[in-house]
């Protein structure tokens, strides 16, 4: 088999006669409609719509839209009334001379000192300027955008007293692409992310870095330089408003939900590569039968499985090939697939109803309920709901990347496949993709340290009054790595997979598994020869999207 250039034409795909009889039924899958209110199709296609925050309308799919097209962001109008009856309860309620935390008076272990008048606005300066003591790597622009969003919508329900001017100035900036310099360390998860909103909140009022948008390399700027070359106007902070700012798990969520969109989509792919791997290890599809999973009816077992009918057909000339085959079961990466994969889409929906419960919750401390006349102390800034939905989701993904591990190792060793060791047809003068799995299990690896719970840890701070955390920033900074790993693990079976197909020519496998092969090999040619196999991984992360809408428009 020759290698062909990266810039070889895309092979055509054979059609195949999937009509044999005895073979599983192939189920196909119904797309979900989605509500109205999560569709971002007219934003996006009108250059310049804005997206109107309510508190109530940000889901995993719209904010990562709105982060990657940097859509333009308003206030609704009914957010803007709700902001505005707030604000005038608070100011009626410090007229009357009554103490309210964080308003008049110390934060945390200082909350029974008294402020006077004259000193409310500086109290919120130097809230803002002693929390901000976050360290480490900074979140990248988008992740930065993203937890300010959602700070924004935290406001715009009207349970924190600010002016709308606060939420106005967030936006203002999102819409100028100034972009605060957020560092990702120092948050506990409660009182919220304290630490990372602080330096968030230091930039609308003018102090700190931003990023500069405009440098190739990433660069840091002052905030109070690049406000004045865009002529806009800090923040002046009144009664509440820097803790209002603070107060919250809106980094720990908006991490999360970005990392979740990918996750979703790397799911997706997972379920492709699979198929592909069974293929090449000729695998059965019996096991995905759909008298199985009607008989353990979990909802993400059942979507598995029916994906992979879909993706494998009745059969194929592969599959033809081995019927006769002794081989009574296939090894678990195999035959267990909808029940791994499953797992993970069923964490994954939780962790969805968890993070998006959150994006749209009042998170403040103390709550405002004008309507009811009240203002009440609580703990809303607790992260640990997110935290615990963040490590589930680090878990799941991590059995994910270890099953897949376990396919490559099978792609890879001749004594459980038909194919050559490692891949290659030269062994020992070639290496083939023997470093290939070692890689996948060096980052297999990585992910199950990763993947300890960082919820179950505590440490209680602020002198004791603030005696039990949740750790979700923590939780959030670890799914991500988790997730980059994980993209990294599909990558390299995609690769293995691809490779294999090639060793069982001239049978085909199924018609979508063709065009999925097909595009593969318009930028990652067959490897007739050892070379840099993390070239072919980088050039394989840039075919993704490319598999993900071929397949989404074929089921």
């Amino acid at each position: 088999m020759k290698s062909t250039s990266r810039a070889t034409k895309k092979v055509s795909p054979v059609l195949l006669d999937q009509s044999t009889s005895g073979k599983i039924p192939v189920s196909p899958i119904r797309k979900p409609k989605r509500e109205s209110v999560k569709n971002l199709s007219a934003i996006t296609k009108t250059f310049g719509k804005a997206f109107a925050l309510d508190g109530k309308n940000v889901d995993f799919e719209n904010l990562s839209e709105i982060v990657n097209l940097k859509v333009p962001l308003k206030l609704s109008k009914s957010a803007r009334s709700q902001i505005e009856r707030s604000r005038r309860f608070i100011e009626k309620k410090m007229s009357s001379g009554e103490a309210i935390y964080g308003v008049n008076t110390g934060f945390g272990s200082f909350s029974s000192v008294r402020i006077s008048e004259s000193q409310l606005q500086q109290l919120q300066v130097n809230l803002i300027r002693s929390h901000s003591c976050g360290i480490g790597q900074p979140f990248d622009p988008n992740q930065t955008r993203a937890l300010m969003i959602l700070r924004a919508n935290t406001l715009a329900r009207g349970h924190s007293g600010v002016r709308v001017q606060v939420v106005e100035k967030i936006l203002e900036f999102l819409n100028h692409h100034v972009i605060p310099v957020v560092p990702s360390q120092g948050s506990v998860g409660a009182s919220g992310d304290l630490a990372p909103l602080s330096h968030l909140a230091l930039s609308l009022i003018g102090e700190g870095q931003v990023w500069d948008l405009k440098s190739p390399y990433p660069k840091f700027i002052s905030t109070k330089r690049l406000l004045k070359s865009l002529r806009i106007q800090p923040l002046a902070l009144q009664a509440k408003e820097g803790l209002s700012l603070i107060n919250g798990c809106q980094v720990m969520t908006a991490i999360g939900l970005l990392d979740l969109k990918k996750y979703s989509d790397l799911l997706d792919l997972f379920d492709v590569a699979a198929s592909l791997s069974l293929e090449s290890l000729r695998g059965s599809r019996k096991a995905f039968h759909p008298l199985i999973t009607r008989a353990r009816p979990h909802a993400g077992e059942i979507k598995t499985a029916a994906r992979l009918r879909t993706f494998l057909g009745r059969s194929s000339s592969i599959g033809d090939s081995h019927a006769s085959c002794g081989r009574v079961q296939d090894a678990y990466s195999l035959r267990c697939i909808p029940a791994v994969h499953g797992a993970a889409r069923n964490a994954m929906e939780y962790a969805k109803q968890i993070l998006e419960t959150e994006a749209n919750s009042s998170t403040d401390n103390p709550l405002v309920f004008a309507d009811e006349n009240l203002i009440v102390s609580c703990g809303n800034f607790h992260g640990m709901p997110v935290a615990q939905a963040l490590d589930l989701l680090a878990i799941s993904a991590t059995s994910l990347s270890s099953i897949s591990e376990q396919r490559i190792s099978k792609l890879v060793n001749t004594h459980m496949s038909d194919l050559p060791a490692f891949l290659t047809r030269n062994g020992g003068l070639q290496s083939g993709h023997m470093i290939v799995h070692v890689a996948a299990a060096s980052l297999v690896s990585e992910n199950k340290v990763l993947s300890h719970p960082a919820s179950v840890d505590s440490i209680p701070t602020s002198a004791d009054k603030e005696d039990h955390v949740s750790m979700g920033t923590i939780a959030a900074r670890k799914f991500h790595q988790v997730i980059q790993n994980l993209e990294n693990v599909l990558c390299m079976e995609f690769l293995s997979a691809c490779q294999a197909i090639d060793f069982l020519r001239p049978l085909k496998t199924t018609t979508i598994l063709e065009e999925v092969h097909a595009l593969v090999r318009t930028e990652v040619p067959f490897a007739s020869k050892d070379r840099i196999f993390s070239d072919d991984l980088k050039a394989l992360k840039q075919v993704l999207p490319k598999i993900l809408t071929l397949t989404k428009n074929k089921i």
